[in-house]
């Protein structure tokens, strides 16, 4: 049932628009949002809008831990949930011509136009007003990540000359969408207006729970054609007032230039701002022209390793290019202290710096299309947080570490019973990402140091989750929510079964390999966790020939997804939560989820039955859910299912597939696109180190290609009606294509299958 919203154009490299949507603005804010690892927006108007839309701009690493204690609030509950904060609003410029104010959501425009150019990471739109053509353009710099510029054009159209005024503005007066009763995170220490322009100086408001409180400094400088005829200084905004004589023969060019810097970076306020007048002094030395050209080379790089290339479908194309530009411009991997927020820099819905989606599936797609420090930092970041997951085990009475659902810290914070209590499987994904880093890289030296730190602890806090039923002579899970959160407090949900079962016979492995005495590991121990893997019970139903979802599951109303009236989906926006629990819809992969995760440890057989069984059931209202699909139908042979699943994750906020992208973009799942080519199409596998690839060509497309980091070397995929495999740096390698065994020297090419 292919429901969708598409207010945006088709082009391969950019996303289009020819009209200002003022009923779907906050789609499109989403839409047309940017950042650069360290800061971003939502594609928001500079010029006043007077209609509803969301403006948001956010700062990586810089957020806000609300309260949670409630009513019902029980002991083990995290104290706070941790906010994602609408930053300082720097983006604001008012525009006069000729007296009047523009404002975007009544005005008269004409010619308008609106592009996102993810080749060169810049956001353009432009519209004819009273007579003046007005041209913006804007872009978060990689090269220097505390820049943001923004370019105002000005020509006339008419033949006469305009006065143009601009107020260029910093504005601390800002609030989340979210927040309760209105309250405000901000509170402003310094306004000051100095020669070159304006800078406010802003701190998060005091909590009641210990976290450390950010320091943010904005400062706005100017270029261009314009004199500044008066500035101020308010209680929570900096105002530069600016005018220009546009006459017909001379177009005008205002620059706003924007530096953001953090107290995450610079500890005290002389030395905030010291560096702010020191990186004034280097962007100002530099034109416009030179600004754009390091941004530009910056993705030209980016995109040399990470472009997939589809001929035959620009639907298609857009999709993958769209989520890895979203993906790459929330996250690069240059700070080990950041991680991959579920909404990145486009909206405040979720909370949190990370989920568990970052293990599961971006883990692959960095290792892929970056360097592996990329991956390792990804790693790091949970590591350092081990202690922080001890402290969420002990919480729940447990022993050793529970990684949380959702942090900046690694203390949870997440505020639904159902997520912090339940949703364990989550803990398995931490240790599945330490597996996929050194089984992909063949870089053995984290497993053997800080990898095994974070195994051993996860392995305890299993071996104390899991009770033993006499009974059945069987170890179980109860009380748990697996992937599927449509359905809560279930027992013995087989991923989190198998999960844990798989993370103890790992854990066991590795210090096999690599004994660690500084680890205290009992051989009493060890021989629990062995128990607990021979007798964990993983529920399969013999008849069927498939893995039971939960304890239950089949004793529900299975009723297919299809058989549905349309008109009730999605059942999160049409149905009580209490008939989504009781129905037997699957929110997305959950059996199907281990079966992507083990494929090898399981017949085609079973993945068939499986896929066919659970797939009908699954309505795909989690953004992770298709690409799963995706991967396991081309594995199966399912090549219009494959199809379908791909266009439905490459195009997810694109076509507004779940009606919730005007909250933001879903920046994690974004990798589920490159996951369903790559995982999916091409076949790519790299179980027990050896990389394999079986390619299949959907019949929509007349081809593609991709390259892929492996091993210290640099391949290019092309699938068309032949495959070729091109070794373009590094050593010769072996590796197996549809099944046959070759050595890849400089290129191989067979035909398609």
């Amino acid at each position: 049932m292919k429901q969708i919203k598409r207010i945006m154009g088709i082009d391969p490299w950019k996303i289009t628009a020819n009209k200002v949507e003022v009923e779907n603005r906050r789609l499109q804010e989403s839409l047309t949002s940017i950042g650069n690892g360290y800061m971003g927006m939502r594609g928001n108007f500079s010029e006043t809008f007077s209609a509803d839309h969301h403006q948001g701009t956010y700062i990586a690493g810089v957020w806000f831990p609300d309260k949670t204690r409630v009513g019902w609030w029980k002991n083990g509950y995290p104290e706070y949930f941790g906010k994602a904060i609408n930053a300082v609003n720097f983006a604001k410029v008012s525009l006069l011509i000729d007296q009047s104010e523009i404002d975007l959501a009544i005005a008269d425009l004409a010619d308008f136009e609106m592009a996102l150019d993810m080749k060169q990471g810049v956001l353009t739109y432009r519209y004819v007003v009273g007579g003046v053509q007005v041209v913006v353009e804007r872009f978060f710099s990689i090269a220097t990540p505390e820049l943001a510029v923004f370019r105002f054009s000005f020509e006339a159209t008419d033949g006469k000359s305009h006065d143009i005024r601009l107020e260029s503005v910093i504005d601390a007066d800002v609030h989340n969408e979210d927040a309760n009763y209105d309250e405000k995170f901000w509170k402003t220490l310094k306004t000051e207006n100095t020669s070159d322009g304006s800078f406010l100086i802003s701190e998060t408001v005091p909590n009641l729970f210990g976290v450390e409180q950010f320091t943010v400094l904005t400062k706005q400088i100017f270029k261009g054609d314009f004199h500044c005829t008066n500035q101020e200084s308010l209680e929570d905004q900096v105002i530069d007032y600016f005018e220009g004589e546009l006459k017909p023969t001379r177009p005008l060019n205002f620059e706003k230039r924007v530096l953001v810097l953090t107290s995450r970076d610079y500890q005290t306020l002389p030395e905030l701002t010291k560096v702010s007048e020191e990186l004034s002094q280097e962007v100002n030395a530099q034109t416009y022209e030179q600004l754009f050209s390091a941004q530009a080379q910056a993705w030209a790089k980016r995109w040399e390793l990470a472009d997939v290339q589809i001929d035959g479908s620009d639907e298609a194309q857009q999709g993958i290019r769209f989520n890895l530009f979203q993906l790459f411009s929330t996250y690069y991997g240059e700070d080990e202290r950041l991680n991959i927020g579920p909404k990145g820099f486009t909206g405040e819905k979720y909370g949190g710096a990370t989920y568990w989606d970052t293990e599961a599936y971006a883990v692959p797609l960095y290792l892929a299309l970056a360097d592996t420090a990329v991956t390792k930092n990804l790693l790091k970041y949970r590591h350092q947080q081990l202690p922080q997951a001890q402290h969420n085990a002990r919480q729940q009475g447990l022993a050793g570490a529970l990684y949380p659902m959702v942090t900046f810290t690694g203390i949870e914070c997440h505020n639904e019973w159902e997520i912090t209590f339940e949703e364990i499987h989550r803990n398995g994904a931490m240790a599945y990402a330490i597996y996929n880093y050194t089984n992909y890289t063949g870089d053995e030296t984290y497993l053997a140091n800080e990898g095994l730190e974070v195994l051993v602890e996860i392995a305890r806090f299993w071996a104390d989750r899991v009770h033993y039923s006499q009974r059945n002579d069987k170890y179980m899970i109860h009380g748990v929510t697996g992937p599927n959160e449509y359905e809560n407090n279930i027992n013995n949900n087989w991923y989190t079964n198998t999960l844990a079962t798989w993370v103890l016979k790992y854990t066991l492995e590795s210090l096999q390999k690599y004994p660690r005495e500084d680890l205290k590991v009992s051989q009493k121990e060890k021989q629990k966790w062995e128990e607990i893997i021979q007798k964990m019970y993983l529920p399969e139903d013999g008849t069927l020939g498939i893995f039971v979802q939960h304890d239950g599951y089949l004793d529900k109303d299975l009723t297919p997804v299809a058989d549905l009236d349309p008109k009730n989906l999605p059942l999160n926006q049409n149905w009580s939560w209490d008939r989504v629990l009781r129905s037997p819809y699957i929110k997305q992969a959950d059996v199907l989820q281990g079966i992507y995760l083990f494929g090898d440890h399981y017949t085609m057989e079973q993945k068939r039955k499986n896929f066919e069984f659970y797939e009908p059931l699954t309505v795909h209202e989690s953004s992770l859910s298709p690409s799963i699909h995706a991967i396991l139908a081309a594995e199966l042979g399912f090549a219009d299912k494959a199809v379908e699943m791909y266009e439905r994750t490459a195009r997810l906020d694109l076509d507004d597939y779940n009606n919730d992208t005007e909250d933001g973009l879903h920046i994690t799942s974004m990798t589920g696109s490159w996951l369903a080519i790559v995982h999916g199409f091409a076949q790519m596998k790299t179980w027990n180190g050896k990389l394999s690839f079986a390619p299949f060509l959907p019949e929509v497309w007349t081809g593609y290609a991709f390259h892929i980091n492996y091993r210290g070397r640099l391949l290019k995929i092309s699938v068309g009606e032949k495959v070729e495999l091109e070794l373009l740096k590094g050593k010769a390698l072996k590796l197996d294509v549809y099944g046959k065994t070759i050595e890849l020297i400089t290129s191989y090419v067979t035909e398609t299958k």
